[in-house]
């Protein structure tokens, strides 16, 4: 018998209307949840930015299995969120506007030739088109929040490798923060108690503080709770394990939130 053919790699999803997908909850709730990384989607005219297929299914295109634990963790705890529907290879949501890493030429030993010679006007447009609505649709869901009395706690869901460039990381978690750990040092303790016995990094596998970046712009300006939710990959890559994962985080959030 000849050997099974390797099967080809998936194409990037078919590309949404819409640069948000927003998922319905109780502004009441307090909580505001945010996915900056949740898709590997390019739209058509962009040509998946001539990067081969098989990079998009890697972190550099998207945080894998965060886009399944938002979803699950905003059901469970009955509050709104937000998902971007594209490749963070087009624009990162997560940098400042004037961030040199916003727009990646080169991602992880990956070229990125749609973005190699992007200038000024690329950029702005690549604003305008993607990185502006997902903004604007931050911005609503707290001015919701804050009309139904309820100022939210921001928590953005992100996934990292297991390994970085062949060192293998130890943590299964990692809590960001910056200035402000008035969620986190509680979801810190938390998760070190699980009986699970998890290694959970503080500011760990990333630093907390990226000016900027969509904690920076939306909580820590406006003075409200924050963390910045990081997951190892491996763990959330399956339904089993976003909705283990999910489970975990809506025990810890929502005591904290009603409290707040």
């Amino acid at each position: 018998m000849p050997p099974a053919e390797t099967p080809p790699p998936r194409p990037p999803p078919e590309f949404p209307p819409e640069p948000v997908e927003a998922v319905a909850g109780d502004p009441a709730r307090g909580l505001l949840l945010l996915c900056d990384h949740a898709s590997n989607a390019v739209p058509p005219d962009l040509d998946r930015l001539g990067v081969a297929a098989p990079h998009f299914e890697r972190h550099i295109a998207y945080d894998i299995g965060a886009a399944a634990v938002t979803r699950a963790l905003a059901r469970r705890l009955g509050a709104p969120a937000l998902l971007t529907t594209f490749s963070r290879l087009i624009i990162d949501p997560n940098r400042g506007r004037t961030d040199p890493t916003l727009v990646m030429r080169l991602s992880d030993g990956a070229v990125v030739p749609g973005n190699a010679r992007i200038g000024p006007e690329g950029v702005a447009a690549r604003l305008a088109r993607f990185y502006d609505p997902y903004d604007r649709a931050i911005d609503a869901a707290v001015a919701a929040a804050e009309a139904a009395g309820a100022p939210p706690a921001i928590v953005t869901i992100h996934s990292f490798t297991p390994a970085w460039r062949g060192v293998p990381r130890p943590w299964e978690v990692g809590i960001l923060w910056d200035r402000d750990d008035r969620l986190a040092a509680p979801l810190i303790a938390g998760l070190r108690a699980d009986p699970a016995g998890f290694t959970v990094g503080d500011n760990q596998p990333y630093g907390g503080g990226l000016p900027g970046d969509t904690i920076d712009r939306h909580a820590i300006a406006r003075g409200l709770p924050n963390a910045l939710v990081e997951i190892r990959q491996d763990l959330i890559g399956d339904e089993a394990g976003a909705e283990a994962w999910a489970a975990r985080f809506a025990a810890l959030l929502g005591p904290l939130v009603a409290r707040a």
